[in-house]
């Protein structure tokens, strides 16, 4: 299935079910609390919103191969775990704004498929892991890369938490319709031009294998966000640089999900 998050016309925040004719009904309860219903209503969308309210936003670094050797990395012994601020979560189709007051001029992309945790859960076997899954979502961690490196004291969370570095939607897709996340092919193309191109089949550490890791003597609440990695082909990593520009459309693709787009904008 797939959910909607949005607001109505009223701006209430809702939920609604995406029917196989592109029909949608509203969700009864919170998708999150675990206690919901599908109705018969329409759904009266006035605003697509990211499809969770994060808990928490984990986020794995150098988590594919390709990508840790394009940027001449070790693979890592463990998951490289960092964390985004929630309010750097970002809308389908509202801006990536680039930074301006705290400047950077080397905002790049990262396609990731993104994990909804569906149960409160601590030290879970790998087994089990995907049980704890309400769905998943496409993601984009945009990364202030000058902030990320020499001026952040290679500490991440400066250069990635920025307002609006990370876009989610554009719905959430229940763990039922993917029984393999890591059999995804997942592509990331900037107005048109394709930059990333790969299969989430070349993640160091799967899915479940991130959950396990994730929950080892520690709660994930429902609502907890995982990013998962990015493949190959990030801007920092071509020569020359490439580097996101106002004016632009960033749009991630993952099969079985759908495509999250972001026009790129200046912050005022």
């Amino acid at each position: 299935m797939k959910i909607l998050r949005y607001l109505d016309p009223d701006r209430t925040t809702k939920y609604a079910a995406i029917l196989a004719d592109g029909a949608t009904v509203e969700i009864a309860g919170d998708i999150v609390l675990g206690d919901w219903s599908v109705t018969d209503r329409p759904a009266n969308v006035w605003k697509r919103l990211a499809p969770v309210a994060p808990t928490n936003l984990l986020c794995i670094g150098l988590n594919y191969r390709r990508h840790a050797a394009e940027g001449g990395a070790k693979i890592p012994q463990f998951p490289v775990l960092f964390m985004k601020p929630t309010a750097a979560v970002q809308n389908p189709g509202d801006p990536i704004l680039l930074p301006r007051h705290l400047r950077s001029d080397e905002v790049d992309y990262e396609a990731e498929l993104a994990v909804v945790i569906g149960r409160r859960c601590k030290n879970v076997s790998r087994d089990r892991a995907l049980d704890y899954v309400l769905g998943y979502t496409c993601a984009n961690d945009v990364s202030a890369r000058d902030w990320q490196g020499p001026w952040g004291a290679s500490q991440w969370c400066r250069g990635k938490g920025f307002d609006t570095f990370a876009p989610l939607g554009p719905w959430l897709v229940t763990r039922d319709e993917i029984p393999d996340p890591n059999r995804l092919a997942i592509r990331l193309d900037v107005d048109g031009e394709i930059l990333q191109d790969w299969n989430t089949d070349d993640m160091i550490f799967d899915v479940p294998a991130l959950i396990e890791f994730l929950s080892g003597s520690t709660t994930l609440l429902p609502g907890t966000v995982i990013l998962t990695g990015t493949p190959h082909g990030v801007g920092f990593a071509r020569r020359p640089p490439r580097w996101l520009r106002a004016g632009e459309t960033v749009t991630v693709t993952i099969e079985g999900i759908g495509a999250l787009s972001n026009p790129v904008e200046e912050e005022r």
